[in-house]
């Protein structure tokens, strides 16, 4: 797939990074690797809320004026079955999808709700408009070409379920009206005319969506350079910040147990004093890739927390699934196998493990947490480094006053 530039800013040298990757590779097809491209429909149905509501009802209200119209245009007779359709079919369908746009399971439920709704919506028109000609009238075929450009601009639905709806209905009057044997040459000018508005339909919403796409990656990209350190790539402490707040209020609502694991490489000022401020660069990149290898669940959470400082979040973990990771970090620090001569704990690269493993509570702030994690560290260091401290039980004696929420004159 041919490479793709969406500003002068994006240099062939981007980051490895998810977004940055997918800049790299194209989206011509217009889909992203599985991961994007399910945060690019929930992004982008998020934004588009208000303007899908307010153009459904809007279908509503056109609907509703094309069925006076019909009914106005044909007639009595012929019109009645047109208005029939619209008020009693269509109508509903739109007004289904518009209260399912409420619903908290709309991420799942709207999009095929909405394919299946102006399929259907598509099929009403195709059926007006069959049986208007049949009764020798073509005045309801503009409500198909309204019908398809709404599909295509106004109905919040991706390039791919946009067109599969117009090409639907589509097909549909085109069997419908041969089986039907509708009067030529109107019946091949309308189905001409229909198919030049799905090309130009199509046209447009490939390059709208194309271009929102790759809106879409650089924003991410922006995102992700900012949220990651600059010098070992993993997230920042600002971003462990913003998580660790996330991660206690959703623990506190599910009632499940988070770990915080602080991570100190052991006598790191005197690696750089033997070796130079660029091999201790290298020593952070090179743990910070052992560390982000030793965390590897989906919800996992590897950070810089500061200086020679890691940071790991495990949330919804087990005691079994904490010690495993434990285990791990200090196999894979030993299998770097990097020199320190300078270190009175071991010849080669040695760190120090704080954990802190608790169910959050609602009463206290996840800093109560981050402290208990530190205070596991210093006893690590303490018993003479390389080494574990795992704190749990000693949460409920926390009583700093710092990191607890006061109720009333109480501080918990």
């Amino acid at each position: 797939m041919a490479r793709m530039n969406f500003s002068p800013g994006l240099s062939e040298d981007l980051p490895d990074l998810p977004h940055a990757r997918q800049l790299k590779a194209g989206f011509h097809r217009l889909v992203f690797h599985p991961q994007l491209e399910g945060e690019f429909c929930h992004a982008r149905l998020e934004e588009s809320l208000g303007y899908i509501r307010a153009n459904l009802l809007l279908a509503v209200l056109i609907t509703i004026a094309f069925s006076a119209m019909d009914a106005l245009v044909l007639g009595r007779n012929l019109g009645r079955i047109p208005a029939l359709i619209d008020i009693t079919f269509i109508v509903p369908l739109l007004a289904l999808v518009l209260a399912v746009s409420f619903s908290p399971r709309r991420q799942t439920l709207l999009a095929p709700l909405a394919i299946m709704a102006f399929s259907l919506c598509g099929l009403g028109q195709v059926i007006i408009q069959v049986l208007a000609a049949r009764g020798g009238s073509t005045f309801p075929f503009p409500s198909m070409i309204i019908t398809a450009m709404y599909v295509y601009f106004l109905a919040g639905l991706s390039f791919y379920y946009a067109l599969a709806v117009n090409l639907f209905v589509l097909f549909a009057y085109l069997a419908i009206g041969t089986a039907m044997q509708l009067p030529n040459p109107g019946f091949s000018y309308d189905a001409l005319t229909l198919l030049m508005a799905n090309l130009i339909g199509a046209s447009v919403l490939y390059v709208h969506e194309k271009t929102s796409r790759g809106r879409f990656l650089e924003a991410g990209l922006l995102r992700e350079l900012v949220a990651r350190d600059g010098l070992t790539g993993i997230q920042n402490r600002r971003m462990f910040d913003q998580h660790i707040q996330r991660v206690w209020q959703q623990a506190v609502r599910d009632q499940l147990r988070v770990a915080v694991l602080l991570i100190d490489i052991d006598c790191f000022k005197e690696y750089n004093d033997r070796y130079g401020h660029q091999a201790g660069d290298e020593c952070l990149r090179a743990v910070a890739s052992s560390l982000g290898q030793c965390a590897r669940r989906p919800l996992d959470f590897v950070a810089r927390y500061g200086g020679e400082e890691f940071a790991i979040v495990l949330y919804e973990a087990s005691r079994e699934y904490v010690a495993e990771v434990l285990t791990r970090i200090q196999r894979s620090i030993a299998e770097l196998n990097i020199l320190h001569e300078a270190s009175p704990v071991a010849s080669r690269l040695t760190v120090s493990i704080g954990a802190a493993y608790i169910l959050p509570q609602a009463n206290r702030t996840p800093e109560g947490l981050i402290q208990l994690a530190d205070e596991a560290l210093y006893g690590a260091k303490g018993q003479g480094r390389n080494r574990v401290v795992v704190m749990e039980a000693e949460y409920h004696n926390l009583q700093t006053g710092r990191f607890e929420k006061r109720r009333g004159q109480q501080t918990g």
